[in-house]
């Protein structure tokens, strides 16, 4: 349908928008989606360690967690050491549901640990004395071990639900991806002007993520990739932030100059000899001089600094479904204008499954009824098929339900797919195979320096058999 404008729908050229969503402390998240009542508690998520052994490290902690100085990366004893634990671990008796030996005022080891509390590595001494600044918490630590099956399940939930909200979504790792949602929403204000149609659709899509998921994702909205992931690490956990087409730069100047997507500890503290302490100063330092520290990276940071960024979001993973909508300007009951409509919008889900080489098994429809009443019909078919036709034949006959209804807008959507290319679905987040996909949409062309790579210590999904070039769910 590219070159097409809809009946009723005003033709414009808007700026890209782009969703980075960030799924908060993930491993942390999964273990209270199946354990509930280690919501609000310090817990920590671990790989290579035993109970009294001081191997082993963590892959993440919880927010509440990295309040007693827990970190990514630090061994697990030191960050046993570190969680909180009660005056006593006698007060009640403990849960066997939840994994732990010792009540639920003591350090909870999980399955790691198995025993009372951290079994010599916890938040006690050999006598039992609480140990760390604040002897007398409430709270209670739980350690847990790296469940990456479980971890893979919830990912490829949340990825189902990012296909289905875009057809272009780039996958960076197990809870990160970026989104290009130009097709599906605008930056238009609505008509309080309260905020931009994209911030309505980023809410949507934390919505559908806490709703069918359980789990809470941060989101930021902006008109490139590198905004979009500053800005969804400005208001965490569960945070919503959306920097609208000529704030970029206004939004980055205050912030510390390693917050720019590419700068990490060294360059920052190169930066630092040079004057240059946030984006701002970035953004107005002499690109020469740059060029002449850092080599065409320097070029890039000073462009990064100033709201500049024109990497499209390349796709990786397959979606479930593909689908297209467009809302008229008014609610129009007019059959031949809601055919024409439909028509335009089936011929270029069409397209779009087949230029991926993907056929389908069932086609569907949305008809939204005013005030906003979302109707959806479909029909399963005998068999995967690719044809353009038979789409808009079962769209338009679906759409007969609503022949005298006034509809303020329509979808179409195949779904049940199927890839011909037999490229292995990457919805668990990995970027198996191909070397230099794991680089090129995420990070900046060169890390020669090691900026934005696997930080000193952190451990990567090689440790488990995966891909060692993804960082195993490092800081969020």
């Amino acid at each position: 349908m590219s070159g097409e404008t809809l009946p009723g729908v005003e033709e414009s050229t808007p700026s890209r928008i782009v969703l980075h969503v960030d799924m908060d402390c993930f491993y942390a998240s999964c273990e209270r989606l199946r354990e509930p009542s280690l919501r609000g508690e310090p817990v920590v998520v671990g790989m290579g360690y035993e109970s009294g052994e001081t191997f082993g490290a963590v892959a993440t902690a919880s927010y509440e967690a990295r309040e007693y100085g827990v970190e990514s990366a630090q061994p697990i004893s030191e960050a046993l050491e570190r969680l909180p634990r009660a005056e006593t671990d006698t007060d009640t008796e403990s849960d066997p549901d939840a994994g732990g030996g010792g009540g639920e005022n003591a350090i909870d080891d999980g399955d790691a640990a198995g025993g009372n509390g951290a079994a010599g590595d916890g938040n006690a001494d050999a006598g039992g004395t609480p140990v760390g600044d604040d002897a007398h918490s409430t709270e209670t630590g739980h350690y847990r071990p790296v469940d990456l099956d479980f971890y893979k399940s919830v990912a490829a939930s949340v990825k189902e639900i990012l296909h289905e909200c875009a057809d272009v979504v780039r996958e960076v790792s197990i809870d990160e991806a970026y989104l290009d949602v130009t097709e599906e929403t605008a930056w238009q204000r609505t008509p309080d002007g309260d905020r931009t149609l994209a911030e309505g659709y980023a809410r949507h899509v934390k919505q559908r993520i806490a709703r069918e998921v359980g789990v809470p994702a941060s989101v930021g909205v902006a008109p490139n990739m590198s905004a979009a992931k500053i800005a969804s690490d400005h208001d965490k956990p569960d945070g919503l932030v959306v920097v609208e087409p000529g704030e970029v730069s206004e939004f980055l100047a205050p912030l510390s100059v390693d917050a720019v997507h590419g700068v990490g500890p060294v360059t920052a503290d190169r930066l630092a000899e040079m004057g240059i302490e946030t984006a701002g100063d970035l953004a107005e330092a002499d690109p020469t001089a740059l060029r002449s520290a850092f080599g065409s990276r320097g070029v890039e940071l000073h462009d990064r600094a100033r709201g500049i960024d024109d990497r499209e979001v390349t796709p990786t993973g397959r979606p479930k479904s593909l689908s297209r909508e467009s809302a008229f300007a008014e609610a129009t009951d007019d059959w031949e204008e809601k055919r024409e409509a439909l028509a335009a919008l089936a011929a270029d889900v069409a397209a779009r499954a087949r230029s991926r080489d993907a056929t389908y098994r069932t086609i569907g429809i949305k008809a939204v009824v005013p005030p906003y009443d979302v109707n959806t019909r479909e029909r399963s078919l005998p068999g995967p098929v690719d044809d353009p036709d038979l789409v808009e034949d079962v769209a338009l006959e679906l759409l007969s339900e609503f022949d005298g209804d006034a509809v303020r807008k329509l979808g179409v959507r195949v779904s049940n797919l199927s890839f011909a290319s037999g490229e292995q679905s990457r919805l668990d987040g990995w970027n198996g195979g191909d070397a230099d996909d794991g680089a090129e949409g995420e990070e900046l062309s060169d890390l020669a320096d090691g900026e934005n790579a696997e930080p000193e210590g952190q451990l990567s999904f090689d440790d488990l058999g995966g891909d060692g070039d993804t960082v195993l769910d490092g800081e969020e």
